[in-house]
């Protein structure tokens, strides 16, 4: 439940420890890191930049040069419309469906009083080839005035590759590679800016006798998407969501590496890697591809951005920092993510653009696809974790100490300091609400200031296993005395160990909220549940020793004030201890350091 409340729906409850151990998360770029809400920016068609504006996915807005209201000439409405109908997504209103960057293309032509539905009625689509990861791009073929004619829009590198001619003053010229050139430095200069840039491309399918070669006859993708004409670019806005730069700087406080995977260009994602706090080497899946597997070890630590992936980059990005020891969270919404996402310690998809394949694959689902509540879940995880501890260390020290009074009380010759439903009682009854209260601590100051848990540790780790020994033993010792002060009556002594046992393990519950913080510092009430639950417990044991009907099933007497000065002492010791052992560990820490 808490973890829901934290946008993260946890599909396999391991999942929730391995979350505190991990040591570098692996997200994508949009709609984790940004918004999600892509709005044309830029067009630069025919030599001209034009500048975009509005807002979101507002059909209100205006094309400028500089400062003036530009016209609507032919180019300009060719790369708006290629961008319409080479196109999936539909968007009503504010509401999208499909993907957001189609989604920014149709608003962008409203914008010029375009209508997706007339254009589609007017020039109707005979055939798709729909995007893919690996092409980088997707076309359309559409009956224009009788005509087949081919619209295709894609990464501007990849569509570029496919173009002989490109529009000047409204008419195709060949492509020559100066031209070529400055086309690519307009698109990173685009990039620079954090804008995500597609281009827009075209041909008439070619004549075949006295009419045009039917779709049907084409044999391949290739030889639709060839001698392309080149129209423009059209940049996209996607800006980070401002939450993302204080969650990357809370990992890197937290001994967390941030890395951005992405298949947009390298530019436009360094771009947002730098507004966001993302920090470290940037490279191409195709230099990727290049890296032999040791030198991909050598240098994947020093990486911050690795652009133009493919799935396949992904997995192979995983298997590397697993190797080097590194627990991974990788972020993931397509079906060709579901490997990758397998292969992470932590697997996480995307609720709401995510397909269901890759959240299937996944170990949590970010129900706001948001990178911020990646770390959020990371924190909770870590403070679950803590929590068990905390639970699992208090119980562990009460039963070392019941165990430690009955053998050293034997070994000494002793009468029975407890009997049988005594020790049950506070194991069943006396024990067990403030353990299940110390499960629901609120999480300790610095949580996110602490390097990731090693995934060997233990309950015994850290010095607890000797902690344990040494709670359990003071215990032991601290029954005794009690039980030998109080004089020679059996059923009286026995009723004041078996008290200052229940009083002493109360009072260690406020050493178990911390291993490392004083009292002083937590507050003694701060955790009102387990305040609560001392209060019970302590009730109930008072119910035992002076409910008539109940001494004689559990062995008790009725208690003078002075048995409540001898215990209470005793139990205050424990947290003496506690005290000091914490004391004595931050000066270790701070010689160390």
């Amino acid at each position: 439940q808490r973890m829901i409340k934290r946008n993260a729906l946890m599909r396999r409850l391991k999942a929730v420890e391995t979350l505190g151990s991990a040591t570098i998360i692996c997200s994508d770029k949009t709609g984790t890191l940004t918004q999600n809400e892509m709005m044309v920016s830029e067009i630069a068609v025919d030599g001209t930049r034009y500048r975009v504006t509005g807002s979101g996915y507002s059909p209100e807005g205006d094309f400028f040069i500089g400062n003036e209201r530009a016209d609507l000439n032919d180019s300009l409405r060719l790369v708006l419309t290629i961008g319409m109908l080479c196109n999936d997504a539909h968007v009503q209103g504010n509401q999208v469906a499909g993907d957001p960057t189609e989604a920014a293309l149709i608003v962008a032509a409203n914008k010029a009083g375009m209508v997706k539905d007339d254009l589609e009625e007017t020039y109707p689509r005979k055939k798709d080839i729909p995007f893919s990861s690996e092409r980088k791009r997707m076309t359309t073929i559409h009956e224009i005035n009788g005509e087949q004619v081919v619209y295709v829009k894609g990464a501007p590198d990849i569509i570029l590759e496919l173009c002989t001619q490109v529009l000047e003053d409204g008419s195709p010229v060949p492509l020559h590679d100066e031209k070529r050139e400055e086309i690519l430095s307009v698109y990173n200069d685009m990039a620079s800016r954090a804008l995500r840039a597609l281009a827009m491309a075209y041909r008439h399918l070619p004549l075949k006798g006295e009419s045009r070669e039917s779709i049907e006859s084409i044999e391949s993708i290739e030889s639709i998407e060839k001698d392309l004409i080149f129209v423009g670019l059209q940049g996209m806005r996607d800006d980070p969501r401002p939450e993302v730069r204080e969650a990357v700087k809370t990992c890197e406080d937290a001994g967390i590496k941030s890395m951005m995977i992405t298949g947009d260009f390298k530019t436009t994602a360094v771009a947002i890697a730098d507004e966001v706090g993302i920090s470290g080497e940037a490279i191409t899946g195709e230099e990727l591809d290049a890296f032999s597997d040791e030198a991909l070890r050598e240098r994947v630590g020093s990486l911050g951005v690795v652009a133009r992936v493919s799935p396949e980059h992904k997995t192979r990005i995983v298997e590397v920092l697993r190797n080097q020891g590194h627990i991974v969270a990788m972020t993931g919404d397509g079906v060709n993510d579901a490997p990758s996402l397998k292969k992470a310690d932590i697997g996480i998809a995307m609720g709401i653009t995510g397909t269901d394949v890759a959240k299937e694959a996944a170990d949590m689902v970010l129900t706001d696809d948001n990178f911020a509540s990646i770390v959020t879940a990371i924190e909770e995880g870590r403070h679950i974790y803590d929590n068990i501890i905390k639970f699992i260390y208090f119980l562990l020290c009460c039963n070392v100490g019941e165990i430690f009074v009955l053998f050293f009380a034997i070994l000494l010759g002793f009468s029975r300091p407890l009997i049988p439903i005594q020790i049950l009682w506070i194991n069943l009854v006396t024990d067990g609400f403030p353990a299940l209260a110390l499960g629901v601590d609120p999480p300790e100051a610095g949580l996110m200031k602490r390097p990731p848990r090693d995934p060997a540790e233990s309950i015994f780790s850290k010095g607890r296993g000797r902690s344990i020994l040494e709670i359990g033993l003071l215990m032991s010792v601290l029954v005794l005395v009690a039980f030998t002060w109080v004089g020679k009556d059996v059923d009286h002594a026995r009723t004041v160990a078996f008290s200052t046992l229940v009083f002493v393990q109360m009072a260690h519950t406020v050493n178990c909220r911390s291993e490392r913080r004083s009292l002083l510092d937590i507050g003694l009430f701060s955790n009102k549940y387990l305040t609560g639950a001392v209060m019970l417990s302590v009730l109930l044991q008072l119910s035992v020793v002076y409910t008539p009907w109940l001494q004689p099933l559990f062995g008790t007497v009725a208690l003078g004030f002075q048995d409540w000065i001898i215990i209470v002492a005793l139990s205050l010791i424990i947290v003496g201890f506690g005290e000091l052992r914490k004391w004595m560990k931050a000066l270790v820490i701070k010689k160390n350091n």
